[in-house]
């Protein structure tokens, strides 16, 4: 299993070097921030809604490797998901980096990418910097006012 860590390795860093969608949508429809006060993450997640679907989502904002990382997957992954879709997705991701430490990661075809941050489980306190921007994008959803903290 070390070449498919060295791999989620590499595409972690990758994202974190160049987040996809590391920008402000101009014209959103809601929009939340988010802070790990554990590793001094902070972000601002935005959403265009149309219909019921997520026309475009983007976030700003700065934080470690992994919180970069999976904000940017996360991004990737929601354009064209109606709200429901991506609260299942949000659901999926969130069991997979809340198992057990040394549980395997398992193939799951709705995550894709988004498994490669299955190893976080297993540095329980990387776990908050891994789903920071999913209860960010998850508050947004919600047209929740309040900052989302992880503590």
């Amino acid at each position: 299993m070390p070449d498919l860590r060295d791999l989620y390795q590499e595409v972690i860093f990758d994202h974190n070097k160049k987040p996809r969608n590391f920008r402000k949508i101009e014209g959103v429809s809601r929009q939340a921030e988010g802070y790990n006060p554990l590793c001094g993450d902070r972000l601002t997640v935005y959403l265009r809604l149309e219909d019921g679907v997520v026309k475009d989502v983007s976030f700003e904002g700065a934080g470690c490797a992994i919180s970069v990382a999976s904000a940017s997957l996360m991004t990737e992954s929601l354009k064209g998901k109606t709200a429901d879709q991506v609260e299942a997705l949000f659901q999926s991701f969130h069991d997979l980096v809340t198992q057990p430490p040394g549980t395997p990661v398992g193939e799951s075809p709705e995550l894709g990418k988004l498994q490669v941050l299955g190893g976080v489980r297993d540095y329980p306190s990387r776990v908050k910097c891994a789903t920071l921007a999913w209860h960010t994008v998850h508050a947004a959803l919600e047209n929740s006012e309040e900052p989302v903290s992880t503590e």
